[in-house]
């Protein structure tokens, strides 16, 4: 549903700033998912297995798990690796060069939050 806002409104520009920061909403909309940033940090912090991160949080479900593990991959912020010689197969998972980015922007974005923004609003 669109919404008609008026030229010249704080609205409109407000819309325009956004607009021109799409690639910043575009990364935000993608890892703010449920348990997305959660579930990567576990795995850079060594929790490796499904059944392990199932573990570390037992009230996700074995669906939201999945798909958000999916969505890592897809997004190659963590690769997929089979154990060799496992039987049944094992899959481990680990995070990229480019998740370990992320954690880093992630870890300083909580920093600044605990600073900067905290203070401004108690």
């Amino acid at each position: 549903m669109a919404s008609n806002v008026k030229e010249g409104t704080t609205n409109a520009q407000n819309r325009q700033v956004l607009s021109a920061w799409c690639s910043v909403n575009d990364v935000l909309r993608d890892i703010s998912p449920r348990w997305k940033m959660v579930v990567l940090h576990r795995i850079a912090h060594g929790v490796a297995q499904f059944s392990q991160l199932k573990h570390a949080f037992p009230t996700l479900s074995d669906q939201v798990l999945g798909k958000r593990l999916a969505e890592l991959v897809a997004e190659r912020l963590v690769e997929k690796r089979a154990v060799a010689d496992t039987v049944p197969p094992q899959i481990r998972y680990t995070p990229t060069p480019k998740g370990r980015a992320l954690l880093t922007i992630i870890d300083a974005l909580q920093q600044w939050g605990q600073q900067d923004w905290s203070s401004k609003h108690d």
